[in-house]
């Protein structure tokens, strides 16, 4: 008999990896978000004391009552002195301005600035929380190595050399973070960067209206008066014989430092720290980034998030003891007078607020595509702005190289992928198609033997951990040569060998222009090493203008095509069809 022949193999341009894509959801449900990912609860907040000892901050608790018993007794005892009576007589408390007796109160500008400032920072306080939680560690040095982290809500890395930063993540309850599900960091920034440009929209006109106006003698201090009176305020809260209030026209010296320090030095760090925390920014202002780094900008954004929750629960307390029906008269009529007009107005605010607190998770689990579009429609003009990045050769030496590099994605588990592992990968081609002129599949040793190129380049999570690493492979440049993409090719895909959690293979697209990009390339060695098995091996993407989410790792085909809305689910790529992710997150 005769041997029937093999049909011969699919070209390389005929084979397409679309149909291995699935569709994401256009509604969130909690119980299958992420793959399922289960609940994993945190700890209580801890510091790090030393190398390795670790302190329970709830201990401040009960220290703090302690030591606030402490306070009030030796502020008594001031009081009882003939110095601290006279320090009180010549230091009452209040200094105040010729323009604060001529004009008190606030005008209506303020009224509703003031609200609106409260709103957004509600979903703003919430969405940053979310997403701290997904990478529950803060760190000031560059890199994000266990053990070196100085605060952290989760437990220490356990000893599993293949424990992902997905896995790391801790669950928030409901109505505390937002969206308040584990993992969810793609909705989490859309509402924090989106909220974040409304806020300082909202201070920018602030501050033109506060110099504007003159009503900046109120938060301003114009004399050295401003700190003795400050300490006698605080030994008069201290001893429960609190100072007279006159809020109408001026605030106490110590109302008057923390009024100064919210909205002229932590507002403001609030916005540089924010910046210090774009990739795109850190990697263009390199004098700043040295000593600004990535993590060291997010714990200063931690710690400036601590300070505006200590203040508004200071300041709401001192309202409601100081005088609440005067008060809220001042806040939301502009007027001085003790009746029950201000009250009325200040609960229907916050029916409004708590509306808009309970409303915000269910709104976005059932709408998480209108998040995701407004939120790009507010942050888009900024992000575009940053989308050119000036990332140099040679900026990071091997004495750079972090100690420790996260893992992170869903494993490969396919018996395509473990029968490639299995045989040293010898079996294994790259695909490269689509809108090409020279489509090609090319082999492991095939890759090796084209040029060659090697970059030490840092590494930038969605999640907020970050590592500097040794990356060789070909150049994106040397692929584009080889295969000659049409003119009508403006985006890239790269298919991987892995699943994304929700099934369906993991996908990316990126602009073809950032493919000629001189840090942009297909590695297959880390570190001078071949990659392992969770970094990626047999070959990764190393896109610099972009963040690692969009790192494909396991690559095995690579399509150009005219635009990404005719791949998957037309968001961009597996994240933004699946998790709500923007396309392009360069900042």
């Amino acid at each position: 008999m005769t041997e029937t022949p093999k049909p011969p193999a699919p070209s390389p341009s005929s084979v397409s990896y679309r149909t291995q894509l699935t569709v994401g959801e256009n509604v969130v449900d909690p119980l299958t978000w992420a793959g399922s990912v289960p609940v994993a609860h945190g700890i209580a907040p801890r510091v790090r004391i030393g190398r390795d000892r670790w302190f329970n901050l709830l201990w401040l608790l009960p220290i703090g009552f302690v030591l606030l018993l402490a306070a009030i007794a030796a502020a008594k005892g001031v009081r009882n002195t003939s110095i601290g009576q006279q320090f009180i007589i010549d230091h009452p408390g209040t200094v105040t301005s010729t323009y604060a007796d001529r004009h008190p109160g606030l005008p209506i500008w303020v009224v509703v600035q003031h609200f609106f400032n409260l709103l957004l920072l509600v979903f703003i306080l919430r969405s940053g929380l979310q997403i701290l939680s997904d990478h529950p560690r803060l760190y000031w040095t560059r890199h994000s190595t266990p053990g070196r982290d100085w605060f952290r809500i989760q437990k220490p890395v356990p000893s599993d050399p293949l424990w992902t930063a997905k896995q790391d993540s801790i669950s928030l309850p409901a109505q505390i973070g937002l969206p308040g599900i584990r993992h969810s960091i793609g909705l989490a920034r859309w509402w924090h960067l989106g909220t974040d440009t409304l806020w300082l929209v909202n201070g920018l006109v602030f501050y033109v209206l506060l110099f504007a106006t003159g009503q900046w003698h109120r938060v301003i201090p114009t004399s050295w008066e401003v700190f003795p009176s400050s300490l006698s305020v605080l030994v008069q809260y201290l001893s429960l014989d609190w100072p007279l209030e006159n809020g109408w026209a001026a605030y106490n010296s110590l109302q008057l430092l923390a009024y100064f320090v919210t909205v002229f030095v932590a507002a403001p760090l609030a916005l540089v720290t924010g910046l210090g925390m774009s990739p795109a920014l850190s990697t263009r202002f390199k004098r700043v980034s040295r000593l600004l780094s990535i993590q060291t900008a997010r714990s200063l954004h931690f710690l400036v998030m601590i300070w505006f929750l200590l203040f508004i629960v200071l300041h709401v307390t001192f309202v409601a003891t100081t005088g609440l029906l005067r008060n809220l008269n001042h806040i939301y009529l502009g007027s001085n007078d003790r009746g029950w007009a201000g009250l009325v107005l200040f609960s229907i605010s916050m029916i409004i607020l708590t509306i808009g607190w309970v409303a915000a998770t269910p709104f976005t689990l059932r709408h998480p595509r209108t998040v995701q579009r407004v939120g790009y429609a507010l942050v888009g003009p900024a992000q575009r702005l940053f989308e050119h990045l000036d990332a140099t050769p040679g900026e990071y030496s091997e004495a750079d190289i972090s100690p420790y590099f996260w893992h992170n994605g869903q494993y490969p588990d396919s018996a395509e992928y473990l029968a490639l592992q299995q045989g040293g990968f010898a079996d294994y081609r790259l695909r490269v198609n689509g809108l090409v002129s020279h489509p090609v599949e090319l082999s492991l040793a095939e890759l090796h033997a084209l040029p060659g190129h090697d970059q030490i380049t840092q590494h930038f999570c969605i999640q907020g951990w970050s590592g500097i690493a040794k990356w060789r492979g070909l150049s994106l440049q040397t692929l584009l040569d080889l295969v000659q993409p049409h003119p009508e090719a403006k985006w890239v895909v790269f298919y991987s060998l892995g699943d994304g959690p929700d099934g369906g293979v993991y996908y990316d697209a990126h602009p073809i222009e950032q493919m000629s990009h001189h840090l942009t390339m297909l590695a297959f060695d880390m570190n001078d090493q071949p990659l392992t098995f969770g970094h990626g091996a047999p070959l990764r993407l190393r896109n610099e203008g972009q963040l690692g989410f969009k790192q494909v790792k396991w690559v095995k085909g690579v399509e150009f095509v005219a635009h990404f809305s005719e791949v998957g689910g037309g968001y961009g790529g597996y994240n933004p069809d699946h998790e709500f992710f923007g396309y392009r997150q360069s900042i």
